[in-house]
């Protein structure tokens, strides 16, 4: 790792940024809740715009639920139910879009709701410059069984909308 990329123990947070507090009722810093080892903790994203990143993607999370809970110049962190979620930019972040055919992550998917929201968050976001992705196959292109959205942000990044089972 070069210097001044963010590492575990520096968080995602750049220097002089805000820290989110936590939620009423958390555990001390340090310590980990039972039931919590193994739950996914945060997802930092690195953009090329910022700017662009923080209308399509940070829309998409507030519309699930999450809620802006820092931002610095280079980034802006989104607080869910347990876990938040980072998108930054910085002079250590490369030039290019996003690849999801690239190793590395793919996608990443969230619990959505109904199929109708679903559905209609799908509209928002496609009305917001998301691309929806497998358009021959929408909304069953996980399977007959498992009704989702696949969608592309500007940028190149990949998310997954899924609705609750019936």
């Amino acid at each position: 790792m070069t210097g001044g990329e963010s590492t575990h123990d520096d968080g995602p947070l750049a220097p002089g940024a805000p820290v989110p507090e936590p939620a009423a009722g958390a555990a001390p810093a340090g310590v980990v809740p039972p039931g919590r080892v193994g739950r996914l903790h945060h997802v930092e994203i690195w953009v090329e715009d910022l700017e662009a990143a923080r209308s399509s993607l940070g829309w998409l999370f507030q519309e699930l639920g999450y809620a802006v809970s820092g931002e610095w110049s280079e980034g802006t962190s989104y607080q869910g139910a347990g876990e938040y979620l980072v998108l930054e930019s910085g002079p250590h972040v490369r030039a290019a879009s996003h690849d999801r055919l690239r190793p590395g992550l793919n996608h990443v998917a969230f619990h959505a709701g109904s199929r109708a929201e679903v559905d209609a968050l799908t509209e928002a976001a496609r009305n917001r410059g998301f691309t929806l992705m497998f358009a021959d196959r929408h909304p069953f292109a996980g399977g007959r069984n498992h009704y989702a959205a696949y969608l592309e942000a500007p940028g190149g990044f990949e998310v997954e909308l899924v609705a609750e089972p019936v």
